[in-house]
């Protein structure tokens, strides 16, 4: 199960614990929505912001996170791997 929340109202003005709360929740746009594991951490958080976002409970289940490896490090990987191809041929 996860937790649908959007972000409804401005942040303008919101106290810097609620920004840091709202930025949590990775949201950063008004009327951005966010698909989140729904536990207790995320629903404490939404009660903190209850003012400024909306909440609710949906069947999907969010997708993890895939990481991306730094850009330094794609790029050696790269060279590597066009270096072992030119070798082989």
């Amino acid at each position: 199960m996860g937790y649908r929340v959007k972000l409804t109202k401005s942040i303008a003005g919101a106290s810097e614990v609620q920004l840091r709360t709202v930025a949590g929740l990775g949201l950063n746009k008004l009327g951005e929505e966010r698909l989140l594991r729904d536990t207790p951490s995320t629903r404490g958080m939404v009660f903190r912001v209850r003012h400024l976002v909306s909440g609710e409970v949906v069947s999907d289940e969010p997708k993890p996170a895939v990481r991306q490896k730094p850009r330094r490090v794609r790029a050696r990987e790269a060279a590597r791997a066009r270096r072992a191809q030119k070798e082989g041929k």
